[in-house]
């Protein structure tokens, strides 16, 4: 290093434009600077989100002008929004949401910490990932719908069937994604640690998990969309007394034939699970990406 150093200076003293060359490579990794305003970056990012939304709209809109179904079974996108904001003005639809929110986190926090203890075990261990490896994907594959049944035998239709379908429905996918993490971490990679000294639980902290993070990530999130539909069909199919969710609201809104209504519900399902990866595992994306130098 000291050779290199010693060489560009000699560089830069036998010709001054050395500089200039070296500022402009270096300023190759700098970050692009934005000029926009924050309104014009905020806009847009936004107007692709609002010219979709705009287009599923008009479609939805000709669809019912084309009667296609009656609108008391296929309602006019109106007829939908307001029925919409007039359930977010309901205390009964907030303490569906905060229910159904809270067995989302709790059966999600779960399955992370055993998913992710599968994984670095079936990683660690040959023996381990010969005997469970495949099952793990096996478990991952079957539908959420198929659990159902033994869970109700289970655990008698109280909140522990919930919970064990949706664990074992998103543990499976966050497994999986240590596993790929660690069997596409480049094999320099865990030389380097090991030249350097790091040493099993050192080399896992500082190696092992930094590089397995994207693929992990996408575990994460693909734990989450199976857990959170797991969640849905068990709070369709379990219904317990005096605890409101959104998946009996479903229920409910169906054995009423309340079209309106039930698309207001499926309406509020899809506004939590795009909020929960915008806010949540997008910004732990970006993180990564700013880190890895792939993203300003």
């Amino acid at each position: 290093m000291a050779i290199v150093e010693d060489r560009l200076q000699e560089l830069q003293v036998a010709d001054p434009g050395v500089d200039a060359e070296l500022a402009g490579l270096d300023a190759l990794d700098a970050p692009a600077d934005d000029r926009r305003s924050r309104s014009a970056r905020l806009w847009a990012a936004t107007w692709p989100k609002v010219l979709a939304i705009a287009i599923v709209v008009a479609v939805w809109q000709v669809v019912v002008w084309s009667g296609w179904r009656p609108e008391y079974v296929l309602p006019s996108p109106p007829t939908v929004f307001k029925r919409f904001f007039e359930d977010l003005g309901d205390s009964t639809t907030w303490q569906a949401i905060g229910n159904t929110m809270k067995r989302a986190a709790t059966g999600y926090a779960m399955a992370l910490v055993i998913g992710t203890a599968i994984g670095l075990a079936v990683t660690r261990f040959r023996a381990l990932r010969a005997a469970i490896g495949s099952l793990i994907t096996g478990i991952q594959t079957m539908p959420s719908i198929a659990w159902f049944p033994l869970a109700i035998l289970l655990f008698r239709g109280t909140e522990g069937s919930i919970m064990f379908v949706v664990v074992i429905g998103a543990a499976p996918a966050i497994a999986n994604g240590v596993i790929a993490g660690v069997d596409h971490l480049p094999p320099l990679w865990l030389r380097a640690g090991r030249v350097l000294g790091a040493k099993n639980v050192s080399l896992y902290r500082h190696v092992v998990v930094p590089g397995m993070w994207p693929a992990y990530l996408g575990g994460l999130k693909q734990g989450w969309a199976f857990a959170w539909r797991s969640l849905m069909a068990g709070e369709l199919l379990v219904i317990i007394a005096n605890q409101p969710s959104i998946g009996s609201r479903l229920e409910f809104e169906r054995q009423f034939a309340d079209s309106a209504g039930l698309m207001s519900v499926m309406l509020i399902v899809l506004i939590l699970g795009i909020l929960v990866d915008s806010l949540v595992f997008g910004r732990i994306d970006r993180r990564i990406r700013r880190r890895r130098g792939l993203a300003d």
